[in-house]
């Protein structure tokens, strides 16, 4: 055996232990759930093959379609309060003033926290009996009486969007950090000696530099915000009036609550073509070169 053929062999042999983990935990799966989504398949009982009829009924589908629009909301107000809330405490945290690092660290604390634990956490806080989120408000006189903070939809809206933005922006907050650590701090002398502006230096010198880290973490909020599952179940369970229903939390429901296995499948098979396709676009942002 060559030496350029041993080398190959080795290379396959260490790829071997990923590529079988990709192919069990994902391959795989993606073909059963293909499969099942050209089924009639009950949660309980034997499947029979319908075709695209799982498909063909999305259309008709009123909560998946309101999901739709369900989420695509809370994801574009999810993204632009996490980034503006997260130059805010960086502004913070890069400063050079005493506690600076305890700010790092208290912004970053809420994200190790499960997500799940961290919404129960946060439905405890808002109950209007024990939740802190009335109890000192009451106590200092700025309410005079409770808020049920989930009990509309444009209060359980922005309940949800606060939770995820207080559990998430610590490691936002942390990588846009290293960010503008890593911009050499002789670019900005320089500017300031040829009477460039704040923002100035903000446009020809920050923004550039933090363009590849700025498009990562939106690609990240928006897949995450598109995926959001675990804060509507426990926080809202989909309410008041099924107006916080997600697109996975639509998803559990056909599977889990109307026991429908097939349609559920399609469901997913059409999601995640979507995010592929976001995915598609929003990649050439991280490509792009700094101009």
């Amino acid at each position: 055996m060559s030496r350029k053929t041993r080398a190959a062999v080795t290379g396959q042999l260490f790829v071997a232990p990923a590529a079988l983990i990709v192919l069990v935990l994902f391959v795989i799966p993606l073909g059963m759930l293909v499969w099942m989504s050209f089924q009639d398949y009950p949660l309980l009982g034997s499947p029979t093959f319908n075709g695209v009829d799982n498909y063909t009924s999305i259309p008709g589908n009123d909560t998946f379609l309101n999901a739709i629009g369900f989420t695509l909301a809370y994801t574009g107000a999810t993204t632009v309060v996490m980034f503006g809330v997260s130059f805010i405490l960086v502004a913070i945290a890069n400063s050079s003033r005493r506690g600076s690092k305890f700010y790092r660290t208290s912004y970053f604390l809420p994200y190790v926290v499960g997500t799940a634990a961290a919404t129960l956490l946060w439905f405890v806080d808002s109950d209007t009996l024990v939740g802190v989120f009335n109890q000192i408000p009451l106590a200092l006189g700025i309410i005079k009486e409770p808020i049920a903070f989930l009990s509309t939809p444009e209060l359980a809206f922005w309940t949800t969007i606060a939770l995820v933005t207080w559990k998430f922006i610590g490691f936002q907050v942390i990588i846009l950090l290293m960010g503008l650590q890593s911009i050499p701090r002789e670019l900005y002398e320089a500017a300031r000696v040829d009477g460039a502006t704040v923002l100035q230096q903000l446009r020809y010198i920050t923004i550039p530099f933090l363009r590849p880290i700025l498009a990562l973490l939106f690609i990240l909020s928006v897949t995450g915000s598109l995926l959001a599952f675990d804060q509507f179940l426990i926080l809202t369970k989909g309410g008041p009036d099924n107006s916080t229903v997600s697109l996975v939390y639509a998803v559990y429901n056909t599977a889990f609550v109307k026991f429908d296995m097939g349609k559920a499948a399609a469901l997913s098979v059409v999601l995640l073509v979507a995010l592929l396709l976001i995915s598609a676009v929003q990649l050439p942002l991280l490509r792009r070169k700094d101009v």
